[in-house]
């Protein structure tokens, strides 16, 4: 080995002590100076804060006590015309020299005491509104230069070095008032020492002790914090209150084990977990829904353009776990990727994993084989007509042992039903031969039946519960009309709705009524031929009319068998708002025009498919005549309350009288939003017509041209092909034939 050179020795010798001289010269003027530096530095972020956020920043006094180490006292922010925010008596902040020489400024050491963060929310204003503030420089340009993972690596790390290594806080206050609610939290300790963190939090004045606790690496990107009560749950009273939500849990744990940023990706690994969930929301489910223990291993995988929880995630959800993928892709254009894959589960597993307080008629269920649920669902919003969607659940063996708090083949028996209603809860009745209005499916005119399955569900034979084209076809145009316009359910969840579950419009609701109709269907418990003649025998044909044969009798006075095809296809009509009947009616007994436009609708479907004649008449649209004895209560009706109440569709996703295409979906029931789609009724009485001023388009189209111009008819001539094309095209994704 060739030693190197004494002079090579000297030389760098000389160097280094060069450069150490340079270091101590600069490190002395910048130690004399500090002082002036750090007042230049506070009068130039006041006049910051002051200009750009409208805050009022007062400091009693600022001063070095080390080398690295910074003391305030006093310190208060004010926004203008607002209430106080923040007052802190004493503040010391320390930061590491070696990153503050490439240019980070990561905190040492922090010591809080005795301080007060104010929030208030009242009358519509807030004091810490400027946090919402959009920064003046802001431009669509830098927007669509924006790399998404530079930026998520840049946030976490400003995060993480914000959280200093020695940590000692003592009563910290934050007081939260709005209107409608109060809420405070005083931190009387809070500390990190050698990684670890304890803290104790007093809520409203001694309600209840909080903890945050665990271990605090933030340097190396290790964080295991949990938020815990003493003696009892964790409950968010202000959540309740704003939200109608009630929310609580036993523990809740954040972990954040490696973030990496390699490839142009920002990956982020960490887990998320609760012990004793419990949530009371209306829109959710009418009981408590409690979650002993669930969790999710989350990988979030940041890019240039797009942020993704990777499908190397897994949801634990007490036996069950499912490994989702969500992308959201913002540019060039936006796509919205979701898929699910449980992988084969033991199907005991799957239903002992459901939360309490949810799928009541499935507690205590049996079932031996195993279950795979996916998902995919796939959206490219600058094609949405090609929007990917399925959904399924394969079996293998799968049976049930026994059944839980309800028998799923009850429907093969005659059994009591009891109709819903929120006002005046009619009788129950028997569903079989014992009662004399029960009507065997043979006994049902085949014009009835064709009409009430061409316009709630043309594919029932053929389907196995789901019309999954359908609801493809729904999110496409939901998403181009960007509100909800289309819904779907089919015959078997109507039946499974209205004799298995009650009437509560919520989330939970729904995936019972999902779960009963596939185990139904794809295990076979009831035929079709069985299904459909319990659902004609309890669905609602008007005010406290259930069953085909109570209808028939009650509107014609006739038997089921003896119905024409307009009053099926009158009967039909009635499924969505069944409380409309009678309003259909003119005083003479004869039909409001308002229901010729879905006469010629059914009835061409009907046709079309080869299951009623060609009619330029509006198949029976003028013959239907309500029951002599009937007509005299119709007589003085309100025209335009009668209008009013025909609109009102009182059921889940079902087709609307008027206009078959403006149906509300479940997601807008539940939430209790209004029907924005519905068009405005005419308020004008409108005369049976005059035959002669009928005029045939041909497809059926058929229109009364006396008194109107030119303009009106084309614009009826557009709307009736506009709802024949909607309908249509349903009755093809359902599977029409």
């Amino acid at each position: 080995m060739q030693r190197i050179k004494p002079k090579y020795i000297r030389i760098g010798g000389i160097v280094l002590a060069t450069l150490l001289v340079i270091v101590l010269i600069v490190g002395y003027i910048a130690y004399s100076k500090r002082e002036a530096f750090l007042q230049k530095e506070l009068v130039s972020a006041e006049a910051k804060a002051k200009k750009d956020y409208n805050l009022d920043i007062k400091i009693g006094s600022a001063n070095f006590t080390g080398l690295n180490t910074v003391s305030f006292s006093d310190i208060t922010i004010v926004p203008q015309d607002r209430d106080s925010l923040l007052a802190i008596k004493k503040l010391s902040v320390s930061v590491k020299i070696m990153p503050l020489i490439i240019g980070e400024v990561k905190l040492g050491e922090v010591t809080l005491d005795d301080a007060h963060l104010n929030l208030t929310d009242i009358n519509k204003i807030k004091n810490f509104d400027f946090l919402f503030k959009k920064k003046k420089d802001t431009t669509a340009t830098t927007n669509s230069k924006l790399n998404l993972a530079d930026l998520a690596s840049n946030l976490i790390n400003q995060f993480l070095y914000k959280i200093p290594d020695d940590l000692n806080l003592k009563n910290f206050l934050l007081t939260y008032t709005s209107d409608t609610s109060h809420l405070k939290l005083l931190t009387t300790t809070a500390a990190i020492q050698n990684g670890n963190l304890t803290s104790t939090i007093i809520v409203d004045d001694g309600q209840a002790t909080w903890h945050f606790a665990g271990i605090m690496h933030p340097s190396d990107k290790d964080i295991d914090v949990r938020l815990y009560a003493d003696g009892k749950k964790v409950e968010l009273p202000i959540i309740e209150k704003k939200f109608k939500t009630k929310f609580s849990f036993d523990t809740i744990t954040t972990r954040l084990s490696k973030v990496s940023h390699s490839g142009g990706e920002t990956r982020i690994y960490g887990s998320w977990s609760i012990r004793n969930l419990l949530i009371n929301n209306s829109n959710l489910s009418e009981n408590d829904i409690v979650v002993p223990n669930a969790s999710i291993d989350a990988n979030v995988f940041v890019g240039p353009n797009y942020v993704s929880l990777d499908s190397s995630s897994v949801i634990h959800l007490k036996n069950l776990t499912a490994n989702p993928y969500v992308k959201y892709t913002l540019s060039p254009v936006k796509i919205y990727e979701v898929k699910i894959n449980t992988g084969w589960l033991n199907a005991q597993d799957i239903f002992d994993s459901f939360p309490g307080g949810t799928f009541d008629s499935l507690q205590g269920i049996k079932v031996a084989g195993k279950l795979n649920y996916s998902l995919n669902f796939y959206l490219d919003t600058s094609n949405p007509d090609g929007v990917q969607f399925s959904s399924g659940m394969d079996k293998d063996h799968f049976k049930i042992l026994k059944y839980g708090k309800t028998d799923l083949t009850m429907l093969n028996r005659p059994f009591m039903h009891q109709p819903y209603e929120v006002k005046n809860q009619p009788p129950p009745f028997m569903v079989g031969p014992q009662n004399p209005d029960f009507t065997p499916l043979e006994d049902i005119a085949v014009d009835t039946r064709n009409a009430v399955m061409t316009s709630e569900d043309p594919s029932f034979y053929t389907n196995n519960g789901f019309v999954e084209e359908s609801l493809r076809k729904s999110i496409a145009t939901d998403f181009k009309n960007k509100k909800f316009t289309r819904g779907g359910s089919t015959i078997s969840m109507q039946l499974i709705r209205n004799t298995f579950l009650n009437r509560d419009k919520n989330l939970a609701r729904k995936v019972e009524e999902i779960l009963i109709v596939w185990m139904i269907e794809n295990n076979h418990l009831v035929t079709k031929d069985r299904m459909l003649e319990v659902y004609f025998n309890i669905v609602e044909w008007g005010y406290h009319i259930y069953g085909i044969g109570a209808a028939s009798r009650y509107y014609f006075g006739k038997t089921p068998a003896q119905l024409t095809l307009g009053e099926s296809i009158f009967l039909a009509s009635l499924l969505p708002n069944p409380k409309a009947g009678l309003y259909a009616f003119q005083p003479d007994g004869s039909l409001r025009q308002g229901l010729h436009g879905y006469f010629n609708l059914i009835g061409n479907l009907m046709a079309g498919h080869g299951k009623a004649q060609r009619d330029s008449n509006a198949y029976g649209f003028y013959e239907v005549r309500l029951k002599e004895s009937l007509r005299r209560g119709i007589s003085n009706l309100d025209t335009a309350k009668v209008d009013s109440l025909m609109q009102q569709n009182n059921d889940d996703d079902a087709m609307p009288i008027v206009e078959p295409e403006k149906k509300m979906n479940f997601f807008q029931r539940l939430f209790s939003k209004k029907d924005t789609v519905s068009s405005k009724t005419n308020k004008k009485e409108v005369k049976k017509p005059n035959h002669n001023t009928l005029v045939d388009y041909g497809d059926g189209i058929v229109i009364d041209t006396a008194g109107k111009t030119k303009k009106q008819i084309r614009q009826e001539k557009r709307a009736l092909k506009k709802q024949q094309k909607q309908l249509g095209n349903e009755s093809k994704e359902n599977g029409g034939e």
